[in-house]
């Protein structure tokens, strides 16, 4: 349908930082915004979007996992989630930035279809489990740089890349020293 401008940080603060409201009705209206996130997702290269990245301040969840369909989920809520674990994210209304954030291993989220009909998604260890506590977080005002660890564990992407850029160019000068050593 459409593709939207995506809100970010620290820009639309009032919109991402809301809680978002319940959808009460599915109408063609519902089903307009679920077609233009997952087009808004897919251009940015998401895995996962909430409606308030787009402006709207609606619980309305879209994730697409590698080789899978899209699914929708209306009025979501994490209903249980267990264990704990360090990873890296990001978040296409923070853009330019990864950090580092404790999320569940094991998570059930419930919700409604598109068609109306109650779903339960559960995930465990894996990048659904983290998109699904992320989008959720999103609906209710939570953004992944809340939940950073620690400030010094929140990097602009550029960063990142000359520490690895760094860390490739000394393994491959002790790969060279090795092979003089070699001779």
């Amino acid at each position: 349908m459409a593709v939207r401008p995506m809100t970010t940080l620290p820009a639309d603060e009032a919109v991402l930082r809301a809680v978002a409201k319940k959808v009460k009705r599915i109408d063609d209206s519902i089903h307009t915004l679920v077609e233009d996130m997952i087009d808004s997702m897919r251009a940015a290269n998401g895995v996962g979007l909430a409606a308030p990245q787009i402006g709207v301040s609606l619980k309305v969840v879209v994730i697409e996992m590698p080789a899978a369909s899209p699914f929708v989920m209306i009025n979501p809520e994490i209903v249980k989630r267990s264990g704990a674990r360090r990873i890296t994210e990001g978040c296409l209304s923070v853009p330019g930035y990864l950090g580092e954030v404790i999320r569940s291993i094991r998570v059930t989220a419930k919700g409604m279809s598109l068609d109306g009909k109650e779903i339960r998604i559960r995930a465990e260890d894996d990048v659904l489990a983290q998109a699904l506590e992320h989008e959720i977080n999103h609906i209710n005002g939570i953004v992944y740089i809340d939940q950073v660890v620690s400030p010094d564990r929140l990097w602009s992407r550029e960063e990142l890349e000359a520490r690895r850029a760094a860390a490739e160019a000394e393994a491959n000068a002790e790969d060279s020293s090795e092979s003089d050593d070699d001779e």
